[in-house]
C-alpha cells in the first residue's frame, strides 16, 4: 500500500521533477516508509512506500527489471500474487525479490494488457515499458485504490490523491458543473471519470489505460458485474455454503498476503463481527480495535457500540483496543480530516476513521474492515422502500436515494453553475444496462460498480493511508461480489436484509450480536446541527471566500442557516444539507483557494 505519482511528456521535453518531487512529498503520508523516483526520457515516476509484502529494500519501488525493460509503481495488493509467481516461475520468469509488486511487472510482460483479470486484490500501478514508450495505468474491479489523471496537449500527470496532482501545479481548478449536480445529489460521490474540478479525472473502476508517446489513448474495462440468475437454481443451502466457502476464501487471501500481523476494525456489528470470528481460529492473539464518541447527555442516543464490540472480543479472545473520543476532539480535528480528504466527503464515517486510523497505526499496519457487506448483500433500509415503490427504475430509485430532487438543486446553485437533470440521465442509464434480471439487481449492481467507489470505499483508502494503515475489505472480494449478484434479491432481504451473512454467524458469534438493530455509527458533534458544528457552518458560508465563489444562491443558504434542523433540511438518507454546503466550500478553501 503506497503512493504513487507519475508525468509522461508528449512534446519531446523532459518531465518536471520539481513537480513530481511536490507530487511525492504530498504522498508522504501514504508511504512513510521509503521515497524513491525514476526518470526515463519522456516518463517520470515517483513512489511512497508502506512496506507490508516483502519488507526488504528488493521491493523498494520505483521497481525496474532491466532484462524486460520495465519499470513499474504500484499502490494495493495482489492477493493471489503467490499464486501468479508459480505459474511466471514456471513460464521461466526469474524473481529478485518476494513481493506481489514483481509479479505485477511479470504478469504484464506475460500477458500485456491483460494481466488485470488475472489479479485478486486491490491495486492501481503504472508500467512503463522503455521498448515501446507506452504507459500502461490500471484500477481495480472496484475502484479501491485511487487513480487521479490531469492531461493537457503537452503532459500527462497522476496521483493517487487529487491535492496530490494540484502540488505539482498547472491544474484547471474551475469548477465542474456537471460533477457538482452528481455531488450534491449523490451524498457527495462524483462518478468517475469526473471531479468537482475541471482540470482532474479519475480513472474509472475495472479499467486500464494505454499512453502512446504522442499522446493518444486507448482505454478498456475488463470486467463488468452479472447480475443475474445461474442457469442451474441453487437451493438456499447452496447459496449459504458457497457464501460461506467464498467469504473465508476472501479473509483468508487477506490474511496471508502480509508480511506484517493483521488486526480488525470492529465496530460491533454483523459484518466486521463476522471477520472476526472467520480470522480468530487462523489468527493467535488477534488485534481489534473500536471507536465510539462523547453522548450529548441524557437522554441521548449512545454514541458507541461497545457494548456489541465488546461482546465479540471477549467471545474470541482478542487483544481488544477501544477509543473513545471527546467531543471537543472531534471539532478540533476535523479542520486536520478537511484538508486530508482527497475529494469532499460527508459523511461522519469520515472523521471517525480519521481518529480511529492515527491511534490504530501505532499498532498495526494492516487492517480488515466490513465495509462493502451493505451494498453486495443488501442490508440499507432504503432497499424494501425502492423495492415497494411503482414507476420506473429511477423513479424508484431517486425517491429513496438522491439527497434533493433536481428543482431544489436549481433554487440551491447559483445560475452560471446551473445545468440540467444530469444525474437523473447517468442513474436511468446505469440502471437501464443489460443483465441484470430485477430492478433491485440493478440497484445492487450500480452500488457495487459506481456508487460504493465514491463513498465508503474512497473513505476507507482516503482516511487511513493519511496515517499509513491499509485497510481490506474482504466483502468486496470480486468473486464473492459475483456470487451475490447472481442470488435471488428475496433471499437477500429475508429477515431483514443480509441474510446469507448472518444466516453463516448463526453459531459462530453470539446471536446477539447477528440479531441487534443495524446501526448507523454517531458522532454527535456532527450529527446535530447545533452548537460549535453550526457556528462554524455559518462561518464559512459567510466568509469573503464563499461569497465571492458565488456558488450557492445566498437566500437558500439563510433559509438552512434560520432552521438548519428542520425535516426538510436533511437527505433522505438523514444527512445535513447545510453541512453538504459548508464541506464542500470548506474543502475547495482549503485545496484550491490556497494554491
Amino acid at each position: 500500500m503506497c503512493g504513487i505519482c507519475g508525468e509522461l511528456r508528449f512534446d519531446g521535453a523532459t518531465p518536471d521533477m520539481a513537480a513530481i518531487s511536490r507530487m511525492s512529498d504530498q504522498l508522504a503520508r501514504r508511504g512513510p516508509d521509503h521515497a524513491g523516483s525514476y526518470q526515463d526520457g519522456p516518463l517520470a515516476f515517483g513512489h511512497r512506500r508502506l512496506s507490508i509484502i516483502d519488507l526488504s529494500a528488493h521491493a523498494h519501488q520505483p521497481m525496474v527489471d532491466a532484462a524486460l525493460q520495465l519499470t513499474l509503481i504500484f499502490n494495493g495488493t495482489i492477493y493471489n500474487y503467490r499464486e501468479l509467481r508459480a505459474e511466471l516461475q514456471a513460464r521461466g520468469y526469474q524473481f529478485f525479490s518476494e513481493g506481489d509488486s514483481e509479479v505485477i511487472l511479470k504478469a504484464y510482460h506475460a500477458w500485456g494488457d491483460q494481466c488485470v483479470t488475472r489479479f485478486k486484490g486491490m491495486f492501481a500501478f503504472a508500467i512503463w515499458d522503455q521498448r515501446s514508450g507506452q504507459l500502461f495505468l490500471a484500477r481495480d474491479r472496484f475502484g479501491i485504490k485511487p487513480l487521479y489523471l490531469n492531461q493537457t496537449s503537452h503532459r500527462l500527470r497522476f496521483a493517487s490523491t487529487l491535492p496530490a496532482l494540484l502540488a505539482g501545479g498547472g491544474v484547471d481548478t474551475t469548477l465542474d458543473t456537471v460533477a457538482l449536480h452528481h455531488h450534491f445529489t449523490l451524498h457527495t460521490v462524483v462518478p468517475a471519470p469526473r471531479t468537482v474540478l475541471n482540470g482532474v479525472r479519475k480513472l474509472p473502476p475495472a479499467s486500464t489505460m494505454t499512453i502512446d508517446p504522442d499522446g493518444s489513448v486507448i482505454e478498456q474495462v475488463y470486467w463488468t458485474l452479472d447480475a443475474t440468475r445461474p442457469e442451474q437454481a441453487l437451493t438456499e443451502a447452496e447459496w449459504l455454503a458457497a457464501t460461506r466457502e467464498q467469504l473465508g476464501l476472501s479473509v483468508k487471501r487477506r490474511l496471508l498476503a502480509a508480511d506484517v500481523p493483521v488486526g480488525v476494525l470492529l465496530s460491533g456489528g454483523l459484518d466486521s463481527s463476522l471477520l472476526v470470528g472467520l480470522l480468530a481460529e487462523h489468527v493467535p492473539d488477534l488485534r481489534t480495535f473500536s471507536i465510539g464518541f462523547e453522548d450529548l447527555g441524557a437522554g441521548a442516543e449512545k454514541a458507541d457500540e461497545f457494548e456489541y464490540s465488546n461482546q465479540i472480543a471477549q467471545h474470541f479472545h482478542t487483544r481488544h483496543q477501544q477509543f473513545s473520543i471527546p467531543n471537543q476532539e472531534v471539532m478540533q480535528r476535523l479542520p486536520e480530516a478537511v484538508a486530508q480528504m482527497t475529494e469532499p466527503m460527508v459523511s461522519h464515517d469520515v472523521i471517525a476513521f480519521y481518529l480511529l486510523a492515527e491511534r490504530v497505526a501505532k499498532e498495526v499496519k494492516v487492517v480488515m474492515s466490513g465495509q462493502g457487506a451493505d451494498e453486495v448483500f443488501g442490508g440499507y433500509f432504503w432497499y424494501p422502500k425502492m423495492d415497494a415503490e411503482t414507476g420506473t427504475p429511477l423513479q424508484r430509485f431517486s425517491q429513496h436515494y438522491f439527497d434533493r430532487d433536481h428543482a431544489e438543486y436549481l433554487q440551491m446553485i447559483a445560475p452560471k453553475f446551473q445545468v440540467d437533470d444530469v444525474t437523473s440521465r447517468l442513474i436511468a442509464a446505469e440502471l437501464d444496462k443489460p443483465h441484470a434480471d430485477t430492478f433491485l439487481d440493478q440497484v445492487w449492481r450500480l452500488d457495487a460498480t459506481t456508487l460504493i467507489v465514491d463513498d465508503p470505499v474512497k473513505r476507507v483508502d482516503n482516511m487511513p493511508m493519511a496515517w499509513g494503515l491499509e485497510v481490506r475489505t474482504p466483502f468486496l472480494d470480486h468473486e464473492l461480489v459475483e456470487l451475490a449478484a447472481h442470488m435471488p434479491p428475496e433471499l437477500k432481504l429475508k429477515e431483514g436484509g443480509k441474510f446469507p451473512l448472518k444466516a453463516i454467524a448463526r453459531g459462530l458469534i453470539p446471536d446477539a450480536v447477528i440479531d441487534r438493530p443495524k446501526g448507523y455509527f454517531p458522532v454527535p458533534a456532527l450529527k446535530y446541527v447545533r452548537g460549535p458544528f453550526l457556528a462554524m457552518m455559518r462561518g464559512i458560508l459567510m466568509s469573503d471566500a464563499c461569497l465571492q465563489r458565488g456558488l450557492y444562491q445566498r437566500d437558500y443558504v439563510d433559509k438552512l442557516l434560520a432552521n438548519p434542523e428542520a425535516p426538510e433540511h436533511f437527505t433522505r438518507i438523514n444527512g445535513s444539507k447545510l453541512w453538504h454546503l459548508a464541506l464542500l466550500e470548506w474543502w475547495l478553501q482549503v485545496h484550491v483557494d490556497g494554491i
